[in-house]
């Protein structure tokens, strides 16, 4: 089980910060071979909820309130350590993002832009495709919706 914590930019370590943009960096950009600008401003705005086992971070997402990033609140940057997939914990680092927008943000309407080829697993979530796919940074994406 992970260890999940909630935390504002600003009472991020900075060891903690560290931590999960190399997270993102790793996965995001070396795995997936994306060359795209991670670090874009928004982390200031958001809710990081991070996933750690034996104090290291495996799990992360960045939730927004409503008006942030899309008209709806909304859970971005989702991402699992590759050695760490196994283990449900996309589920868990989601499902605690699902509560804490639910208890911070007081809403259940979610948007994410969610990479095509993981629909089935956002659709084990609750959420439901919205619109056509589009390709952002070079892979495709589709809107997705829970409320």
């Amino acid at each position: 089980m992970l260890d999940i914590q909630t935390k504002t930019f600003n009472q991020l370590k900075t060891k903690e910060l560290y931590d999960l943009l190399q997270l993102r960096s790793e996965v995001f950009v070396v795995e997936q071979d994306c060359v795209y600008q991670d670090i874009d401003g928004k982390d200031q705005k958001a809710l990081h909820i991070l996933g750690y086992k034996e104090d290291k971070l495996v799990a992360y997402t960045r939730i927004f309130q409503q008006g942030d990033y899309f008209e709806e609140a909304s859970i971005g940057r989702v991402v699992v350590k590759e050695n760490q997939r196994q283990f449900g914990y996309g589920y868990n680092i989601m499902n605690a993002s699902i509560e804490a927008i639910e208890k911070y943000f007081k809403t259940l309407e979610i948007r994410i832009s969610a990479q095509t080829y993981l629909k089935k697993f956002y659709n084990n979530l609750g959420f439901k495709e919205v619109g056509e796919e589009y390709l952002e940074d070079g892979i495709p994406h589709i809107n997705m919706l829970k409320s």
